[in-house]
């Protein structure tokens, strides 16, 4: 019993109630997994055998952890406990029972490209549209079907979804979800979703098979319960019914993954369906310091939804939470990255003591080149870097071919990219062909008569054609205008936009968020070339591959806060805190989904121990469109006394500034006014800087600004009329920071910035 006396009261009382139903509310923090640990131990400790206990989890990972310490304190008894991911153990129970619903004992398990590759067969044959029958759309469709077991019979007899399904379009969805159940049974194949929802299938059509799993797990216990879905409640449910010695722990702050079918319900409603439930608040925060708690209690305390608990550290108060305003993406990438490198430098600590944490992936390009400038090293967590994700490769792979024609791995990954009927038959002659007469393959493909038949070639001659108007265009248009122009008639642009799916979507705002960067580029003041060739050079220094696997390698850590979940950093850095990112614009139509972007603010705030810092952008480019962005509302709900503010605001209320209007040096009054709640923003101000353009002066004419001075008003040709904020660096380079009345904060090079001084 020694391992109950680093408990505290609330944990120990968690861990000695062994005996029915019991739910353990973990705030962040509090020492869950400890908590877990020590029950399962506590369980064997007792006499419990080791086998008659399930232990449930979301990933491998933490069920790995689990086991090693449950053994460390149990002994080797343990490792017969049942413990693992959902998937991972109904999987080792339906290799025990396939036969009872018809498969075989060796079933295969299909991952995401096996299921894409089935669809994309199942949408050929039956000459559906594949671009109105998307194959990550089906299959998100039929994933969700499956989650709420809803099978293929229900799901062509549901007039509802019939409806739906013919009002987009897409009334062969039943069927193509038909076709894929078939065959993959017939192929003795169950996919990700299938081993839950064959676990259910068998469950509830074999009662021997229910009753002898019911009796097997006396003990179950299952992490991170408010992340489960309808289908994991019901077959923890049933196994459960008989002993009722079920415990489940979780946090209904941190229920975010809605949108993979978790349905925090399960986890508020528990004890209708356990009337004697015992609850257990894990409330202590050992993870953060005070202030940090402050905040995240502050911030949850606006959803209505929630189980009360009163979470609280003992830690000091520590340093209050920075919250820093930029007047553009780039700029917040720039501030971001000079406040790491400052307190790497000044507090000697190590890169990975640093998370950035952001809404959309698309968010991370703006942070990668700020650190990248500073020489930060740094890793994608859970993703690709912005540069090696595959839409930004293949935009990316037109330039390279735009400008070398004869570079051939780019030539490869476009060629039938969006599909122009070159399949890799064809590719394959063109090079073998190529090589046979010693020439790059680019020749053969302007000269394709010689090389193919008549119809093919003629394909391939549109796509040479194709690739030589780019090289026309490239020469006459900006970097950002030839971008989109190649993004256009390429066809990527309208492929990635017809395609509705969640990744169909991230990687348009992706492709979005590179012709952003291309647009900053181009409006560079400080470069004499700024064709799109110049910003391939750029690009090609900045797509290095960090060659370091080693997991815990000293590099700046950036990531969604999604993928955040369950992870804690010293320092913790959550960007772009703007009405429609964060909260997402999707999520302000119903209070439902704003109370889970809150729950997500919520988790971000908590991965951090000792420092916090929050920062928004005035504005962002959004196809080259300048947008005036507004302060999330999440920003007005925290308590002000906690908060440290990074700019000076202007009559600055005794409650929280951010929607005050008198603070407004920095842009229009409108841009700040506070939205309704869980309405969409309408009051955000839109500016193409091209249609607006600064009409100058008559007569306009560049004056010497060897003499300029702080506080000078002065006039450039595009940007309008300014105030000079900072002049720095030395002749010949001194650059000036001036505030524009209608495009804000830029900084320019005096020597190619061609100001008129008013």
């Amino acid at each position: 019993m020694d391992y109950l006396k680093g408990l505290n009261p609330s944990q120990q009382q968690a861990v000695l109630q062994t005996e029915g139903p019991v739910m353990i509310i973990a705030g962040a923090g509090s020492g869950k997994t400890r908590v877990i640990t020590y029950r399962v131990a506590h369980l064997v400790q007792k006499g419990v055998d080791s086998f008659n206990i399930l232990v449930l989890t979301f990933t491998n990972k933490a069920a790995r952890e689990m086991r090693e310490r449950i053994m460390h304190v149990a002994g080797p008894d343990a490792k017969n406990i049942w413990m693992g991911t959902f998937h991972s153990v109904f999987a080792k129970i339906l290799r025990v029972e396939a036969d009872k619903i018809g498969y075989p004992s060796n079933f295969t398990i299909y991952d995401t490209d096996d299921s894409k590759s089935v669809l994309r067969a199942i949408i050929k044959e039956m000459s559906l549209d594949d671009k109105l029958y998307n194959q990550n759309f089906v299959m998100s469709r039929i994933s969700a079907s499956k989650n709420n077991l809803v099978s293929w019979q229900e799901y062509q007899q549901n007039p509802d979804i019939q409806a739906d399904d013919f009002s987009s379009g897409r009334g062969q969805l039943g069927k193509i979800y038909e076709n894929y159940v078939n065959r993959c049974f017939r192929a003795g194949a169950m996919d990700f979703d299938d081993l839950l929802y064959k676990t259910n299938e068998l469950l509830k059509t074999h009662n021997d098979v229910l009753y002898k799993y019911q009796n097997k797990f006396k003990y179950l216990m299952v992490d991170e319960y408010q992340d489960t879905n309808f289908s994991q409640y019901l077959i923890v449910k049933k196994l459960a019914s008989i002993n009722q010695n079920i415990c489940v722990v979780g946090d209904d702050a941190q229920s975010i993954y809605a949108f993979r079918g978790a349905n925090i319900q399960n986890i508020l409603n528990f004890e209708k369906d356990y009337p004697d439930l015992k609850v257990f608040k894990l409330e202590q925060n050992y993870r953060s310091t005070q202030n940090i708690v402050n905040v995240a209690n502050s911030i949850i305390s606006n959803n209505k939804e929630q189980l009360k608990k009163n979470v609280f550290s003992e830690k000091e108060a520590g340093d209050k939470i920075k919250v820093m305003r930029a007047f553009s993406d780039n700029e917040e990438g720039k501030m971001t990255a000079e406040a790491i490198f400052q307190d790497h430098a000044n507090k000697g600590m190590k890169w990975n003591d640093f998370a950035i944490l952001y809404r959309t992936n698309a968010q991370s390009r703006s942070m990668e080149e700020g650190l990248r400038k500073l020489n930060i090293p740094y890793k994608i967590y859970g993703g690709l870097s912005f540069y090696q994700r595959k839409e930004i490769k293949d935009l990316i792979s037109y330039f390279r071919l735009t400008f070398n024609p004869n570079d051939e791995e780019a030539l490869k990954r476009v060629i039938n990219y969006p599909k122009r009927g070159i399949g890799d038959t064809t590719v394959d002659r063109i090079i073998v062909s190529a090589g046979q007469n010693n020439i790059s393959p680019w020749e053969a493909i302007v000269n394709p008569t010689q090389f193919l038949d008549s119809r093919t070639a003629n394909t391939v001659a549109n796509f040479g054609m194709m690739i030589q108007s780019f090289q026309v265009i490239t020469k006459t248009m900006s970097a950002y205008d030839s971008a989109l122009y190649i993004a256009q008639h390429s066809g990527l642009l309208k492929d990635l936009y017809e395609d509705k799916s969640v990744e169909g979507l991230n990687r348009y705002e992706n492709i979005q968020e590179l012709l952003n960067g291309i647009k900053e580029f181009s409006e560079r003041e400080d470069l004499e070339e700024k064709g799109l060739d110049i910003f391939m050079q750029d690009v090609a220094l900045l797509t290095n591959d960090d060659k370091d696997k080693n997991k815990d390698a000293d590099t700046v850590s950036l990531m969604t806060i999604h993928s955040s979940k369950g992870l804690e950093f010293p320092q913790v850095f959550v960007v772009g805190l703007e009405e429609n990112l964060f909260p997402s614009q999707m999520s302000l139509n119903s209070r439902t989904d704003l109370e889970e972007e809150r729950r997500l603010f919520y988790v971000a705030v908590t991965r951090a121990e000792s420092k916090l810092t929050i920062s928004y952008a005035t504005s962002r480019f959004k196809f080259g469109t300048l947008i005036n962005c507004e302060p999330s509302r999440f920003l007005d709900e925290i308590d002000a006394q906690y908060l440290e503010l990074d700019f000076t605001a202007k009559k600055a209320p005794a409650g929280n500034p951010f929607f005050e209007d008198e603070r407004s040096a920095w842009a229009t009054k409108d841009t700040f006014s506070k939205p309704k709640a869980a309405t969409p923003a309408t009051n955000i101000k839109t500016t193409s800087i091209l249609a607006k353009a600064h009409v100058p002066t008559p007569g306009f004419a560049p004056s010497d600004t060897s003499g300029l001075q702080v506080g000078m008003e002065v006039e450039h040709e595009r940007f309008g009329f300014g105030k000079v904020l900072t002049l720095d660096g030395n002749k010949p380079d001194i650059k000036a920071t001036i505030f524009f009345k209608e495009v804000g904060q830029k900084q320019l090079l005096l020597k190619f910035a061609k100001l008129r001084i008013v």
